[in-house]
């Protein structure tokens, strides 16, 4: 019985494949990318992502840890001030567009610069929490949050590490700045700051 019931559930398929005239090719179905994703969702397993290269600051970035977070800070308009806030008090530090990178290298090792500033370190990615740590020589230990494409890169802080690696990557010392970045995360209760950085 179970047999015949799976033979036709089959046969269904394949005829709604078959009459659908937007239905995708046996070679589109079959893909590496398609079959990876099958494979990571059943599994449980997340895809990696490629880091490596040089990434330049292009703004702040700005997210909320979850909808509902976003929805009682006000929504969208919410998280546009307060990149904007952010964007104004980076740049009192010498964080700004032009000023500012990041290389990954394909050996975990990475470096920052903003300005003359160049500082190394050491990085590794965890796939299933969608974090990077990043180590500062063991004179600094952050985590971020990762959201990557292959054109586009964010690292996302807590507010509290997002000032700890403004206070020691940034190239001016501005204690107004960092008071006020600490303001910001306060009022925004769930959220997290960081840089949007491209190719």
């Amino acid at each position: 019985m179970k047999k015949s019931f799976l033979s036709i559930a089959l046969m269904a398929v394949f005829m709604l494949m078959a009459t659908n005239s937007q239905a995708q090719s046996w070679s589109d179905l079959l893909n590496k990318d398609n079959i990876s994703k099958v494979v990571n969702a059943i599994t449980g397993n997340t895809e990696s992502i490629d880091m490596t290269g040089t990434w330049n600051y292009k703004g702040s970035a700005v997210e909320f840890e979850s909808d509902n977070l976003l929805m009682k800070a006000g929504g969208a308009a919410a998280a546009t001030m307060a990149e904007s806030k952010l964007n104004e008090q980076l740049s009192k530090i010498g964080i700004k567009d032009g000023q500012m990178s990041f290389t990954f290298n394909a050996d975990s090792t990475f470096t920052s610069t903003v300005g003359k500033k160049t500082l190394k370190g050491t990085y590794s990615y965890n796939a299933s929490t969608k974090q990077v740590d990043l180590k500062y020589l063991k004179l600094l230990n952050l985590h971020a949050k990762v959201n990557c494409s292959s054109s586009s890169l964010e690292l996302l802080f807590n507010s509290d590490k997002l000032l700890k690696l403004m206070t020691f990557i940034g190239s001016k010392s501005n204690s107004t700045a960092l008071k006020t970045v600490s303001s910001l995360a306060e009022n925004y209760d769930g959220m997290m700051l960081g840089f949007q950085l491209s190719k």
